[in-house]
């Protein structure tokens, strides 16, 4: 688990949450040039330790954010809108 206690959400709003997540990744892949089947499992397991772990103390995933831990790990630029 991410959060402690599930992050103050009840089961069936972790269940939203998670269904949005996937949501992303799909529309991240159905856009992608630039990153691999294996640098997109990668990008999912850095997004799933948590924002603590990259220095993100909210701990808030935001598309600003995750472009620019796209840009650290795989040294690719994107836009926002493309993340």
């Amino acid at each position: 688990m991410r959060y402690a206690q599930g992050g103050g959400l009840t089961d069936a709003e972790r269940a939203a949450r998670e269904r949005i997540r996937l949501q992303a990744v799909v529309r991240f892949e159905a856009g992608r040039s630039r990153l691999s089947e294996t640098r997109i499992a990668r990008l999912e397991r850095e997004l799933e330790r948590g924002t603590l772990v990259h220095d993100r103390a909210d701990r808030r995933w935001t598309p600003a954010r995750i472009k620019t831990l796209i840009g650290r790990l795989f040294h690719v630029s994107c836009t926002v809108e493309g993340t």
